[in-house]
């Protein structure tokens, strides 16, 4: 390890920590494919026990109790007689990140390889030594064989649900160490996309609060343009206090600021048009000249926050070298706990194998917990002061320091001829997802941009059959960060796709669900729009009277290739206010075989309450060169009120499973606007919708 140098006052005076600096190249997640031997590393039997180490992050999708139910299956032992554990790199081989709905799809045919060739070697009396997994037949495996009916549950173990409702500590924030202190990095009040750093601050008004440890500054308190300054103290409740008296002053580069405009007009799809081609296309069919669009659609969605319940929280200690190795051992909340050890490395001139990260259960994190952000803050302080060091983000540093979905601008060109759509052009303009310039310099992002960011495009490819498309995008570096977001591109992408389709279907008088069956041949798709249709008495379109106006809308689509949903949503909208309410929301889901069907459902239900969000209430407010939300209070997200009833109903498959976790984003926003549409006979453009635009809409229509 290379040990820090200090130029160090005593007590609570300014620390000064210098290191060599790390290469220009940032780090690069690794995502290997895990194999039934890494799964035998998984789940292990000592003294009459088994123990599963979970090789995915736990953030509310109920992974855990997936994974713990099939190996309980596959070793015919109750789940309760399997002790679960989560990650760590220290008792774990490397795996890929918890990303993209893909854990079952990922882990499910290894771990139950290795819980099946366990079975066997305890059978044959082997309690000792070490097995290679044997390849056996998923059709061979006791765990993955068709249950009957979808709506079967299995035996589930207590575990961390039981740990949950009883209040004991399972989040990186409830970490509790001897002489644990707590500190905080602050920022200056503009987007990390801006060169800014601390200029001057009162040190001394700081070191006269009893409860102050230290103030830190220190190179490896970047992020990205944004350098910060840390501070130490003996509670949690103190942090206010010497943030306040600090009163930091802070340099920001000079014309740098910007305002909401400023994105606008980055992202204006109709602006790129102008000036040519995009600079990626997904489907590149050359489209005449001359065609004579039957329709022509604007849609824009703004910028999203994740909105995590839990602000993201992260404990650092720095142990005696004799403790087997480690050097440092951090506790966060992480959806990819081997790339965070692999940046923690790199940034702190550690070898990784000296670094244990363990990892926590995840109050939400929905891909916006991937990068190295609060973990390396907690390292930096904890190196620095000699001691156990918490960083716990507050509510708007969560807002203000993490990346955010990409706002998006959409054109959709299609024509009709004879009953059908004959050529379908989509394009549109967005931020960076998977090439985030919250960890891509400019450089490296326009290297990256040359293949394509694949988030942008997810879902954009329609899963209709058209005879003639281009599909094409573009992505512009934002001056606030964006990243991977739940489903990445595919929930507005599918939402604009969606509207399309149902413009097209008034266009000629169809039925909205007649004519997204008449153009497809994909027999998984056509099922769930029948189940959802059925689901819904599709046909019982609810009826408008005096003061409220109704309607019903359909849509459907298939997220990342393998798995299907389709969605019916009822929605009333008042004629005096504008306040529009969704009634009630029908979803048809076909992830493959299920493992933990209540799982399943809580993840579309979670997804169709997102879908809410989306098209009624979510959009993150930009002002002052940053994200202006601070509060729960200035991004609006739906309350339990705004909720419907929501209906779910699993497709009985014998396919293998796939993901779960985001796929009625595909269906759900898609299924609200239409209805919208049928209720107002307006398709809003622009998102979110609420109740003045409702008015507006209807006083000009009327």
């Amino acid at each position: 390890m290379k040990r820090r140098q200090f130029l160090a006052a005593a007590g609570a005076g300014a620390l000064t920590v210098t290191l060599a600096g790390c290469g220009l190249v940032p780090v690069i997640p690794k995502r290997p494919t895990s194999t039934a031997d890494d799964a035998m590393g998984w789940i292990r039997y000592e003294n009459g026990r088994y123990t599963l180490w979970l090789p995915s992050a736990e953030m509310g999708q109920q992974i855990s109790a997936a994974l713990q139910g099939l190996a309980a299956a596959e070793l015919g032992v109750p789940p309760a007689q399997v002790h679960l554990q989560l990650p760590s790199t220290r008792h774990i081989a490397r795996v890929r990140a918890t990303v993209g709905s893909a854990s079952v799809q990922d882990f499910a045919l290894p771990l139950a390889r290795a819980c099946a060739t366990l079975r066997e070697a305890l059978a044959q009396g082997q309690t000792m030594g070490t097995l290679a997994a044997r390849d056996i037949a998923p059709s061979a495996l006791r765990s993955l064989q068709p249950r009957t009916g979808a709506t079967k549950e299995t035996a589930v173990a207590p575990g961390q649900l039981h740990a949950l409702v009883t209040g004991q500590p399972l989040f990186a924030g409830d970490t509790r160490l001897p002489g644990l202190l707590y500190g905080r990095v602050l920022r200056a009040p503009v987007s990390a996309e801006i060169t800014s750093r601390p200029q001057a601050w009162d040190a001394a008004a700081a070191r006269a609060d009893p409860a102050c440890v230290a103030v830190v500054q220190h190179p490896r308190l970047a992020q990205m343009g944004s350098l910060g300054l840390g501070i130490v103290a003996r509670t949690p409740s103190a942090l206010d206090r010497i943030e306040a008296a600090l009163a930091v002053q802070w340099q920001v580069e000079d014309g740098s600021a910007f305002e909401q405009a400023a994105i606008d007009e980055r992202i204006d799809i109709d602006t790129h048009l102008r000036r040519g081609a995009l600079q990626h296309r997904l489907r590149k069919d050359e489209l005449p000249p001359d065609t004579a669009w039957t329709l022509d659609l604007r849609m824009d969605v703004p910028l999203a926050a994740h909105a995590p319940i839990e602000p993201r929280s992260a404990t650092a200690h720095w142990l005696a070298a004799a403790d087997q190795g480690i050097a440092l051992k951090v506790w966060a909340g992480t959806q990819d706990l081997f790339y965070m050890r692999d940046v923690l490395a790199r940034q702190l001139g550690v070898d990784a194998e000296r670094i244990e990260v363990q990892a926590c259960r995840i109050g939400g994190g929905f891909g916006g917990r991937t990068l190295c952000t609060v973990e390396l803050e907690a390292a930096v302080l904890a190196q620095a002061v000699g001691a156990p060091v918490k960083v716990q983000w507050s509510r708007a540093q969560e807002f203000a320091q993490g990346f955010q979905r990409p706002p998006s601008s959409h054109r959709v060109r299609a024509r009709v001829q004879g009953g059908r759509i004959t050529h379908w052009w989509h394009a549109l303009a967005s931020s960076h997802i998977l090439f985030t310039p919250a960890a891509m310099p400019v450089w490296m992002q326009t290297l990256a941009d040359l293949a394509g960011d694949s988030g942008v495009a997810r879902g954009a490819q329609m899963p209709y059959d058209v005879p003639q498309q281009r599909i094409e995008f573009t992505a512009q570096r934002l001056p606030v960060h964006t990243g991977p977001w739940r489903g990445l591109g595919a929930g507005p992408n599918t939402l604009v796709v969606e509207s399309t389709m149902d413009e097209c279907a008034r266009h000629v008088g169809a039925d909205p669900l007649d004519w997204r069956l008449q153009h497809t041949t994909d027999a998984r798709l056509a099922q769930v729009l029948r189940s959802a249709a059925a689901e819904s008495r599709w046909s019982e379109r609810p009826a408008s009277d005096a003061t409220t106006l109704r309607g019903r809308g359909i849509a459907g689509g298939i997220y990342k290739g393998v798995s299907y949903a389709a969605a019916v949503a009822d929605v009333e909208v008042q004629r005096a206010t504008g306040q529009v309410r969704v009634t009630a929301l029908w979803c048809a889901h076909d992830c493959g075989l299920v493992l933990q069907p209540d799982g399943v459902r809580a993840q579309t239900e979670g997804n169709l309450v997102w879908c809410v969000g989306m098209v009624l209430h979510e959009k993150l407010p930009v002002a002052r060169s940053g994200v202006a939300a601070a509060s729960f209070a200035d991004y609006p997200l739906p309350r339990m009120g705004d909720i419907p009833p929501l209906h779910v109903h699993l497709i009985d498959s014998s396919a293998p499973p796939t993901g779960a976790g985001e796929t009625a984003m595909v269906a759900g926003a898609g299924a609200i606007a239409n209805a919208l549409r049928d209720a107002t006979g307006v398709r809003f453009a622009r998102l979110p919708v609420r109740s003045a635009d409702v008015l507006r809409a209807l006083s000009t229509r009327d």
